[in-house]
């Protein structure tokens, strides 16, 4: 779909196309800790992986890399692609496009604060949760993406301890 808007320095016309925003979420899993979720401050409402929209001129890596340390003041690795995730209704605001990491905490359990993540940025709380006991109510596809992840995982048992 396109439409046309004037150039804001010669004012002639510029095709302007509506696509979906692309968006990354993280899926931090720190083994007998859970998975971490923040409570979101903005609208839509509920309990919510941590991500964002990526920057202009940004990789999608680098985008989740930083918003995790934003929404949760934890630095992670990034371990694999959980799957991206497309469907236009996923995000009630607008239609997004979400690249979706499997992470754990740079530097394992040492490394997160003893009081758990700290939420920042978009979050107004920050959890470890178990997978199996999530909090409700979950925004977006996001219980889809953690069954989706723990249906891989349980496939792959090996990988249990890799974060993915």
């Amino acid at each position: 779909m396109e439409h046309r808007v004037p150039c804001p320095h010669c004012g002639g016309p510029v095709v302007m196309y509506r696509n979906p925003a692309p968006t990354v979420d993280i899926l931090i899993h720190e083994p007998g800790r859970g998975i971490v979720l923040i409570r979101r401050r903005n609208e839509p409402p509920g309990w919510a992986l941590p991500g964002g929209f990526i920057d202009y001129g940004e990789s999608a890596e680098a985008a989740a890399l930083r918003e995790a340390r934003e929404e949760t003041g934890l630095n992670v690795e990034l371990t694999g692609l959980v799957g991206v995730y497309s469907e236009p209704g996923r995000d009630p605001r607008h239609h997004t496009l979400s690249v979706v990491y499997a992470a754990r905490v740079r530097g394992g359990a040492a490394a997160i604060p003893a009081a758990g993540p700290v939420a920042g940025d978009d979050a107004a709380d920050a959890r470890f949760f178990a997978p199996d006991d999530l909090p409700h109510p979950m925004a977006f596809d996001h219980a889809t993406i953690i069954a989706d992840w723990l249906r891989g995982r349980a496939v792959c048992p090996e990988r249990v301890g890799e974060g993915n």
